[in-house]
């Protein structure tokens, strides 16, 4: 009776261990999902110009796009809750061309943390205009990297893509490459379709020309400079203010080789748009002869906002 007894409260302390293990199990499986989640993307749809319309789809139409972009893993590297990527996207529909149909663009601001401070330092605030797709209410968003199935879909894709390449390219150098290929891919899937920002020959400032100029060698300088400036100047700055402005000043040298080879670059324009207002503050407390290399750098290379630069040297 006492030997059945021992081997009853064996028993139990088995299971019990058991289901601590298992519950231990099934914590670290679910954090594990959530860590390799890229994205904290805040999404929004806005109809301004549109009246007389249902305005729930517009509501539904933002949640899946959100769902879609923060629920769903889009590479092989594993990210903490608090390392995840900050974006924004913004979707303007300007008509709605049927039940199904709409017209507008979409601005993208991609954002980096500056180390050991609250900043967040801007990589891409672009709005690509030429945005025409389907959606159907509560039908899922599929996507397949090699299969043109959605205009929505694959737009969005392909700019998660040019986000992750930027951020780890800001991080180390070259970092992007392989997520760059991956929005090169759905170039090349969209190349039979009507939609218009895919093709080479219909603008020289599209999602063709984008991905191309980030992977193309020739302009490899641009990516240098991504690499040097984030995480060779900003990132020191709160520590060592001098010596990472000192770094920035270097890494604009190679936005001028990039000018030389290839003046009124799309990737250079969407460069300068995004660290422009940036720049000029971290020089606003730069060495004078230090700041008048910068300017006229900048001056060169940016002509159509020399002025905005000339406040660097006041």
């Amino acid at each position: 009776m006492i030997l059945c007894k021992l081997r009853f409260l064996n028993n139990l302390k088995y299971v019990e261990i058991m289901r601590k293990i298992l519950f231990l199990f099934f914590i670290v499986l679910f954090s594990l999902k959530i860590s390799a989640q890229e994205f904290y993307c805040t999404v929004q749809v806005s109809t301004p110009q549109i009246r007389g319309t249902d305005r729930k789809v517009f509501e539904t139409m933002q949640k899946a796009i959100f769902e879609f972009i923060n629920n769903k893993t889009w590479s092989n590297y594993s990210f903490k809750t608090e390392e995840r990527i900050e974006c924004t996207i913004l979707i303007t529909i300007s008509e709605r061309i049927s039940i199904d149909e709409f017209k507008g663009s979409i601005n993208l601001v991609l954002r980096r943390p500056v180390f050991k401070s609250s900043y967040n330092s801007i990589l891409l605030n672009y709005i690509d205009k030429d945005f025409v797709f389907d959606y159907v209410e509560y039908e899922p968003l599929e996507f397949s990297e090699n299969t043109f199935t959605s205009n929505l879909t694959s737009v969005i894709a392909y700019y998660i893509y040019i986000f992750l390449g930027l951020d780890f390219d800001s991080f180390s150098l070259y970092g992007g490459t392989p997520l760059y290929e991956k929005a090169q891919a759905i170039v090349n899937a969209a190349q039979n379709t009507n939609e218009k920002g895919w093709k080479a020959y219909e603008s020289q400032k599209n999602r063709y020309w984008l991905v191309e100029n980030l992977l193309n060698p020739s302009y490899n300088s641009l990516r240098k400079f991504l690499y040097e400036y984030h995480r060779k100047g900003l990132d020191i700055m709160s520590e060592k203010a001098e010596n990472g402005r000192k770094k920035i000043a270097e890494s604009i040298n190679y936005l001028k080789q990039v000018h030389e080879e290839k003046p009124g670059l799309f990737l250079m324009q969407l460069i300068l748009d995004a660290k422009r207002d940036e720049i000029i503050n971290v020089f606003s407390e730069g060495a004078p002869m230090e700041n008048t290399k910068v300017v006229n750098i900048l001056k060169e290379i940016d002509p159509s906002n020399s002025s905005k630069y000339q406040k660097i040297l006041k």
